[in-house]
């Protein structure tokens, strides 16, 4: 298969976001930091200093909303979320549907998985339990007994769910199942956890069913050595990974395959990470087997730079902070987890843009339809025709790959490898020195009808149409000199600051063209060419901006 067939594939496959919406509103996991977004920073200035943009600072607890589990969560000796591959988290799976066999409290077994759908060696296996009925966002549920009349959303989301009974994570392991994902608030039972003794009473209500239905006591069914060893030690040393808190067009895909990849941040220092779920089915007229296949011999390209409290960021931006607040050594009879709380700034690592960054009647990250975040693209390496500070034009683009209307455009300046990880890290020259583009770019990209664009440096604006060039008067000059030299006209007759100012971001986001930054990992060996193109954010309802995954695909080598 040739690069436009496989491109023109995944354009008309069927695609499905099994993410669940994120929000100041969705509960964390009991005990953990909600998501808390303040504004520290404005078009026309905010607290904390600085004007230019609608920049926002976060506090979140990476068990919120849709996120991955990885195995030094339960075990801190295991691979963090950046060390696993994407071929790791994607691959052939299977949804089931269990919703109509269990209840509150109630336990879900191998055989009412197997019943329903065929489940093969190295699946991922995605289960409905019905629970994503209790998310944040849903509706609420009748129950004429509760308080209120309705019932109580995060108990049942947290509290009550299901979980697997004491054969189900073993079976898994015989499966050598890749990854498990849930529509609940684990993948655990949830008095399998520290909940168990935060909320006593549920407890009490928990082990009374379980008495009920099995005669044993919750010690008896799940002994408390055997339970730790196999979910703090075996399942993490066979690489088994969890998906929690999965929701969206879950219920589209009850008892189907689909080819399923779970996109995390590659956050380098912690256990768990936000991740973007998503599942494809094969187009109209071709088999399911021959769609299997054919994503078997696609290539995924990774353009995503690890995400790490070393990552710079952005002038006057936050930097990443991370502080555990929970060490698998510190609960009781060591049903403990790791996890951190993280605050941060959006704009260090690789991110993407949303249209609220700069126009605040805009979409914001969450509100964005999901078939922005995909479709055909164009990768331009003009690494050879840029230098510090340079400018780089759309002729520049054109002549070394074919930009066709609607594509997403990932520009290749070569900057990337001056980034923070690279053995040629020069962070003065990828923050304040990269090149940016011509007065003719944003109304070419225009004309293109360009989807979105993305880049391989701090930023898509030339840094001297932003306050840097306030901040680094003598970079300044230097870009001046140049730009004299390559058109014959100085800065301010070329860019007038009423209409270039932030070009990029002032003149293209309140048309929908927004970007990414801070690209790279396989970007930087990539030729220029047509892929398929795909970007991963979290689905943050009032995120301005936010990491996300980007991946290229290709035919296999």
């Amino acid at each position: 298969m040739n690069r436009k067939q496989l491109i023109d594939l995944l354009d008309t496959a069927k695609w499905y976001d099994l993410t669940q919406a994120l929000s100041i509103f969705t509960p964390p996991f009991p005990g953990e930091m909600p998501l808390q977004i303040q504004f520290f920073k404005r078009l026309t200035g905010s607290f904390i200093g600085g004007q230019g943009a609608n920049g926002q600072l976060i506090e979140w607890s990476n068990n919120t909303g849709t996120h991955l589990v990885g195995q030094r969560a339960f075990h801190s000796g295991e691979r963090a979320i950046a060390d696993i591959p994407l071929t790791d988290l994607c691959g052939e799976g299977v949804v089931v549907d269990i919703s109509d066999a269990v209840e509150d409290y109630g336990l879900y077994t191998p055989e009412m998985i197997t019943e329903r759908v065929d489940v093969k060696k190295g699946d991922i296996l995605i289960i409905n339990t019905g629970y994503h009925k209790y998310g944040w966002d849903q509706p609420d549920t009748v129950n004429p007994d509760a308080q209120g009349g309705i019932e109580n959303k995060e108990f049942g989301y947290y509290l009550r769910h299901p979980g697997p009974s004491p054969e189900f994570f073993p079976w898994a392991l015989e499966m050598e199942l890749k990854l498990i994902g849930v529509d609940c608030g684990c993948a655990e039972h949830p008095m399998n956890t520290n909940l168990r003794y935060m909320h006593a009473r549920e407890f009490e209500k928990a082990e009374a069913k379980l008495k009920e239905n099995y005669g044993k006591t919750w010690d008896e069914m799940f002994p408390p050595d055997e339970y730790h060893k196999l979910s703090h030690i075996t399942m993490p040393k066979a690489g088994l990974l969890l998906a929690e808190s999965l929701g969206g067009q879950i219920e589209e895909l009850n008892n189907q395959r689909a080819w399923i990849m779970v996109h995390p941040i590659p956050f380098m220092e912690v256990e768990s990470a936000w991740s973007r779920v998503v599942a494809l089915q094969a187009p109209e007229g071709m088999s399911e087997a021959d769609f299997f296949s054919f994503m078997r011999g696609t290539e995924m390209l990774d353009m995503t730079l690890p995400f790490s409290v070393q990552t710079p960021q952005w002038a006057n931006y936050i930097p990443l902070s991370v502080n555990y607040t929970k060490r698998v050594g510190g609960q009781y009879f060591g049903l403990g987890r790791n996890n951190a709380h993280c605050k941060a700034s959006f704009h260090l690592a690789t991110h993407m843009d949303g249209e609220k960054h700069f126009c605040i009647s805009g979409e914001s990250i969450g509100e964005t339809p999901f078939e922005k975040w995909y479709g055909p693209g164009a990768v331009a390496d003009i690494s050879e025709f840029v230098s510090d500070t340079s400018v780089y034009t759309p002729e520049m683009i054109e002549n070394v790959v074919d930009v066709q209307e609607g594509d997403i455009l990932v520009i290749k300046t070569g900057y990337g490898k001056y980034g923070w990880n690279s053995p040629d890290s020069d962070e003065f020259r990828y923050m304040i020195r990269h090149p940016g583009p011509s007065p003719t770019f944003a109304d070419w990209c225009l004309e293109k009808k360009i989807k979105w664009l993305a880049v391989d440096c701090v930023a898509m604006e030339h840094p001297m149409n932003t306050i840097q060039r306030d901040w680094h008067p003598k970079t300044f000059e230097e870009a001046n000199q140049k730009l004299i030299e390559q058109f014959g006209e100085d800065w301010d007759t070329i860019y007038p600051l009423d209409k270039y100012y932030q070009d990029m971001h002032l003149n293209l986001f309140p048309k929908g063209i927004i970007h990414a930054e801070n690209l790279g990992t396989d970007l930087m060996g990539m030729e220029s060419g047509r892929y398929f193109i795909g970007c991963f954010p979290q689905k943050g309802m009032e995120l301005a901006s936010c990491w996300a995954r980007f991946v290229a695909f290709k035919e296999a080598s």
